[in-house]
């Protein structure tokens, strides 16, 4: 799968962006999908992530009730709608992607991902 990220950009505290990540190559239905970021001198860290189907969704603490994910199979398309945006957001943002073998599979962790984008920058201001 090619998984190209777009929609990121500079804005300010409480504003709103959505990014969307364009798969290509492969079944993208046959895929749990997901979201990770790095700031600058800090690891990667999972975002968010969603079942193959788009049944399951899980978001991490630091953006729960912010941030949520969805995915369209129609469209080859992930999407991330981020509000209430903090500077603390600012980071590279990446989508992924990693093998289904359950149609209830998630995954939290970078590593059952193969398939990584090319990161979108997100740079929020206080």
């Amino acid at each position: 799968v090619q998984l190209q990220a777009s929609g990121g950009g500079l804005v300010q505290a409480g504003d709103s962006l959505r990014l969307s990540c364009a798969a290509s190559g492969r079944t993208f239905s046959n895929y749990v999908m997901g979201w990770f970021r790095q700031a600058p001198g800090k690891e990667r860290e999972f975002v968010a992530a969603i079942s193959a189907t788009g049944d399951i969704t899980v978001e991490a603490d630091s953006v729960k009730g912010r941030f949520t994910i969805s995915r369209d199979n129609a469209k080859n398309m992930l999407s991330l709608q981020m509000n209430s945006l903090k500077p603390d957001d600012t980071a590279v943002y990446y989508c992924a992607g990693g093998r289904a073998p359950l149609r209830t599979s998630i995954y939290t962790t970078a590593s059952p991902y193969v398939y990584w984008g090319q990161g979108t920058q997100v740079t929020v201001s206080s």
